[in-house]
Parts: structure tokens; sequence; C-alpha cells
């Protein structure tokens, strides 16, 4: 992938995750409308340089050829990509919520198990529509 696409799929999981972030603050927390929306704000934009950075090493490292991967490497990555995202956002969330540890750390552990299985689901599907998308064109190419 390149800058541009890894910003727009990086864009695309965050506009989707900010609904289930928003939501869930809203029915788990007694955050009002403002600071579950600060939240999810927040955690989307720590998230979306993450997620640039770590694809972009992940990629560098195990290939570029996202459609092969296995759902064991899938596993893997997503769980690397949310041990990150746990270290750097549970200060961010005790913060804005203005709980103790201890509460944010079980709450994390919630987000993290959402995450692990959205991500993984988000990016498979990302990929397949991308592997038939980046066919057709080249397809369309040949015919031209």
């Amino acid at each position: 992938m390149n800058t541009k696409e890894r910003i727009f799929h990086s864009v695309l999981f965050e506009a989707i995750a900010l609904i289930f972030v928003i939501s869930a603050a809203l029915v788990f927390t007694d955050a009002g409308a403002k600071s579950a929306t600060a939240l999810g704000l927040g955690l989307s934009l720590i998230a979306m340089f993450w997620n640039y950075a770590y694809n972009l090493g992940f990629d560098h490292i195990f290939g570029h050829n996202r459609i092969e991967r296995t759902l064991k490497m899938r596993l893997g990555h997503g769980l690397g990509f949310e041990l990150g995202m746990l270290a750097v956002t549970l200060p961010f969330m005790m913060w804005v919520l203005q709980l103790d540890f201890g509460t944010v750390f079980m709450m994390n552990i919630g987000v993290v198990i959402f995450f692990l299985i959205y991500a993984i689901a988000f990016n498979w599907f990302y990929d397949l529509v991308r592997a038939r998308i980046v066919s057709r064109q080249s397809t369309d190419t040949v015919i031209s």
C-alpha cells in the first residue's frame, strides 16, 4: 500500500470505530456526550498514528502480500497492535474518564478484545475488496 492508501485505510477504520467507541463510552460509563466524544476522537487520533507506523513496520518485516496472510499471522498482527495501543491509551483514558488505573485497565481489556476482533475482520475484508479492485484494474489495463 502506498501512503495515500494507508491514510485512507486508517481513516475508514477509525471512522467506523468511532461509532462503536462513543456509543460504548456513553453506555458503559458516566461520561457525558462531550467526554465520550473527546475520548473517541483522542483514541482515534492515537490509533491512526500508531496504525500507520505499526503497519508500515509490520509490512516491512513480513512482506507486502497481505492477501496471503494466515489467520495466525492476522491474530499476531492484531494482538501486537492492540498491546501497543493499550500501553499508550491507558493514561489518556484515566485522564478523560477520571477513573483509577484498575478500572480503566479492565475497560481497556474489553476494548482490546473488541478491537482485536474488529481489526482482524476489517482488515481481512479490506484486503479481499482491495485484491478484487486491483485485479479488476489490472484486467482493465490489459484490455485497454
